[in-house]
């Protein structure tokens, strides 16, 4: 019998029998929480600000604790070299409805066309935003950007603290941080979870939410294991300028050794820049391991040199390079995403290939699924962190899952192969999504999100 069956069975044993596991496990010092969420990054701080508004049957708000391991800290400096993240329109119209997108949009730049090639072959594919009647496929923001966003919207200061209304929305004052802290071991209790930080501090909840990232804590404590698949790739990541305005257009090259993609940002000014550069790209360039960590060693102007000639001049000139970054990529997955009173979510469950641009996009959908899981479990007065609330969870966001990964995959599969006959199919193949509407509506669909 596995550990899950037995904490299960302890629901049919009598009422008094699970009263003294859980006072052997609980001492009067404890707080108890409704929901407690590991981990106070992106996917933290947008499961908390998801829950927020969200009431018991009695008209009482959840009590909700994060748990972050280093201090908060708001009103991070940008920089040329800021890391971004490729927000679907799906992503945008979530962070509109939670009221954070007004606090992102002046420093996201849109995503009106995507242009999709192979290089030195005939296939292309243009995906248009206006043909599907919206202002943008998606948007490229910086990381410190979001994360100031939601900071902001929790209402917190820098030390983590409820602080002060902003906008129209009130300080979440049913959010309570424990930071810097971090979990020391979980006990899984029948009607609750029972967690201990590293600060000694004891704290028990009706679910626990592992928003804690690719080496999540709350995954290992609860010994679910990880299926990982090497790319044999690495990606190389910058921020570089180029000669043309790149118009809102992000661009996805195919080449030999990998995928380039190019992704617009908001222009930057700076004195290091060239004064014929016009825009800012985040660039990610998927190479083998070796050629990556050669590139990445070249001078700027010889790097420059090679990225225009794998990119080609659709942007012009490549006139300044910042910061490069090298790292390797692996899918990984969880073999469960739930486990008694605990669901993974973002990093936690899934770390899968950045070509098509949706990891932070699966994460998000990954929060949303579990908040209206949670809302429809309080609409119905029923128990928030159930067996039933997390096999939904769990079948629903699989689906979700299995289909983006297949999608990476084939990408990477079709596009790294040079033999022949896969270069030609693959050249078709563009050429007939470019084409023919119906397939194309399928890849646009699920590139934005939904």
């Amino acid at each position: 019998m596995t550990k899950i069956q037995k904490l299960a069975n302890i629901k049919k044993a009598p009422k008094e029998q699970v009263l003294k596991e859980k006072s052997s496990q609980v001492n009067e010092t404890t707080q108890y929480f409704d929901v407690v969420i590991s981990g106070g990054g992106l996917s933290g701080c947008l499961s908390a600000l998801s829950l927020a508004d969200l009431t018991h049957a009695d008209g009482s708000p959840l009590n909700i604790a994060i748990i972050e391991a280093t201090e908060i800290k708001q009103s991070i400096a940008q920089t040329f070299d800021e890391r971004v993240l490729a927000l679907a329109h799906g992503t945008a119209n979530y962070l509109k409805q939670l009221d954070v997108w007004p606090l992102i949009n002046a420093n996201a730049c849109a995503i009106k066309t995507i242009h999709i090639s192979d290089r030195g072959y005939y296939g292309k594919a243009r995906l248009v935003a206006k043909d599907y009647h919206v202002d943008a496929l998606g948007y490229v923001v910086g990381m410190s950007v979001i994360g100031d966003a939601l900071v902001q919207r929790l209402g917190l200061d820098n030390k983590g603290v409820a602080s002060k209304t902003i906008g129209s929305k009130k300080s979440a004052k049913n959010i309570t941080w424990f930071t810097p802290d971090s979990i020391s071991t979980i006990h899984w209790q029948a009607e609750q979870v029972n967690i201990r930080l590293a600060s000694n501090q004891e704290i028990s909840a009706s679910l626990l939410l592992a928003c804690d990232g690719g080496h999540s804590t709350c995954r290992e404590l609860a010994k679910i294991d990880i299926s990982q698949s090497d790319y044999q790739q690495s990606a190389i990541i910058a921020n570089v300028a180029c000669e043309h305005d790149h118009h809102g257009k992000a661009f996805e090259r195919f080449t030999e050794h990998g995928p380039i993609a190019m992704l617009p940002m908001v222009n930057f000014s700076s004195p290091n820049l060239d004064k014929n550069s016009q825009g800012r790209c985040s660039l990610v360039w998927t190479l083998p391991p070796e050629q990556a960590a050669k590139m990445a060693e070249l001078k700027d102007d010889d790097f420059a040199k090679q990225l225009e000639q794998n990119f080609g001049t659709w942007l012009g000139k490549i006139t300044y390079v910042g910061k490069r970054n090298v790292y390797p990529l692996t899918l990984i997955q969880a073999k469960q995403q739930t486990y008694h009173r605990m669901a993974l979510i973002g990093n936690a469950s899934h770390t899968i290939h950045p070509i098509a641009g949706q990891g932070f996009n699966l994460g998000v959908r990954d929060v949303k699924q579990m908040a209206d899981l949670i809302a429809t479990a309080l609409a119905n007065n029923e128990n928030i962190g159930s067996l039933a609330l997390l096999n939904n969870y769990a079948q629903l966001r699989n689906q979700d899952l299995k289909q983006v990964i297949s999608l990476t995959d084939s990408l990477v599969t079709l596009f790294s192969n040079q033999l022949p006959p896969l270069v030609v199919g693959r050249n078709i193949g563009l050429k007939v999504l470019n084409y023919v509407k119906p397939l194309k509506n399928i890849l646009v669909k699920k590139t934005m999100g939904y």
